[in-house]
């Protein structure tokens, strides 16, 4: 696993995942954004790191019993006991809302590793619990039920479908309140370049609108409104 450079960070950090999803479009990346998440508590800044991954396939009474394994060859215990700092904890889930792919104790687990947050397409519990941990965590919503209820943990660091998305190991997620956001890892550092110039010409282009333009032409922007722009950005450049 590779860890994110520290200046890739800081600019995705300016950035939000309207303007990445926008930009992953502009490469041919059209399903980016994974589907039926949400956070589970408001933050004040993105979720951001490379992908630790983990499948869960149904689970089968046989194997999975009705009580917890300490088996050390569990995969999802595995992924938790070993996620590097600042990487983000994926579960592939099926989309099952209605049970939990992970509760408060695992949770605090994450947060001791270091970890930059969770995201995973099913339901999750002990939810007032993890609010308080601070953990930044997107899913489906509440669910009591345990994991071991619907699912296996198959294997960790492999391809995964997410909410419809598919996730490689090492891609860069992006979560804010809006969306989480699935980025390769080859694309990061100039898609993160991008953002932040793209932040800035649209700070422009509010103005623009606000000031009584038309979108026509503005939005997006013809060379009239670019020529305007980067009179303004020199002039914002020399004021600073």
């Amino acid at each position: 696993m590779t860890d994110l450079d520290p200046s890739v960070y800081a600019k995705l950090l300016l950035t939000n995942s309207a303007s990445l999803s926008t930009l992953l479009l502009k490469r041919g990346l059209r399903n980016t954004a994974v589907r039926g998440v949400r956070p589970l508590a408001s933050t004040d800044k993105p979720m951001i790191g490379p992908a630790v991954t983990v499948r869960y396939i149904p689970a089968r009474e046989d194997i999975d019993g009705s009580t917890y394994s300490s088996d050390p060859s569990n995969q999802q215990r595995k992924a938790i006991d070993t996620i590097p700092v600042g990487h983000v904890l994926v579960f592939d889930c099926r989309s099952l809302a209605e049970v939990a792919g992970i509760g408060a104790m695992l949770a605090r687990r994450l947060v001791y590793r270091g970890a930059a947050g969770l995201v995973l397409d099913g339901g999750v519990r002990d939810t007032a619990d993890i609010t308080q941990l601070g953990l930044p965590t997107y899913c489906m919503g509440p669910a009591a039920p345990a994991n071991l209820v619907a699912h296996h943990a198959s294997d960790m660091n492999q391809p995964i479908a997410c909410g419809g998305v598919a996730i490689y190991p090492d891609d860069i997620i992006f979560g804010d309140s809006e969306a989480v956001i699935v980025i390769p890892r080859q694309y990061v550092n100039e898609i993160a370049e991008e953002a932040v110039a793209m932040e800035e010409q649209e700070e422009f282009l509010k103005l623009e609108i606000e000031s009584g333009k038309s979108t026509l032409g503005v939005y997006p922007p013809n060379q009239e409104t670019l020529e305007r722009f980067e009179a303004w950005r020199q002039t914002r450049q020399v004021t600073v």
